[in-house]
């Protein structure tokens, strides 16, 4: 089931938190990154944003997140993880689905991952996002955006 999660509420940004570290720690070691900002993020900062979280359960538990930032022209997923768990299960492409559904009236999306990330850009892909640009982050990961123009 999908829905959207009250990360206002701290056992919620501790299980959305939870979920983001394992899935991270996993997209690190695909990047070989040493330093990867995201698993340094602290729970205030998923309690305290402007950004709306929508998680993946699987009975009371939450198996997989996306977070959004909503703009005037466009949304931007700033994340999409799913438990390694709970990898290789469809999920990622459910919560795409999700997305791109719920927000059907939004003409733009756009998302970021590492270049070396194969399995969120061939997502990505399949869901008709394109290539618009690559760069090199100050903390080693070379990355890359996607971006999607709806019908």
């Amino acid at each position: 089931m999908l829905q959207k999660l009250n990360n206002s509420h701290p056992a919620v940004a501790e299980a959305i938190r939870n979920v983001f570290q394992a899935s991270y720690a996993v997209e690190a070691e695909i990047l070989k990154a040493v330093d990867f900002p995201p698993l340094k993020r602290p729970i205030e900062k998923y309690i305290d944003t402007d950004t709306e979280f929508y998680g993946y359960l699987i009975g009371d538990e939450i198996v997989a997140v996306t977070e959004l930032r909503f703009h005037p022209h466009f949304i931007h997923i700033q994340s999409l993880v799913v438990h390694p768990n709970h990898f290789r299960k469809g999920i990622a492409s459910k919560m795409m689905n999700f997305i791109l559904d719920s927000f059907a009236d939004c003409p733009r999306f756009m998302v970021e991952t590492g270049v070396d990330n194969k399995p969120a850009s061939d997502l990505y892909r399949k869901f008709g996002f394109y290539e618009i640009h690559q760069w090199d982050t100050d903390h080693g990961v070379r990355k890359i955006r996607f971006e999607k123009i709806m019908p």
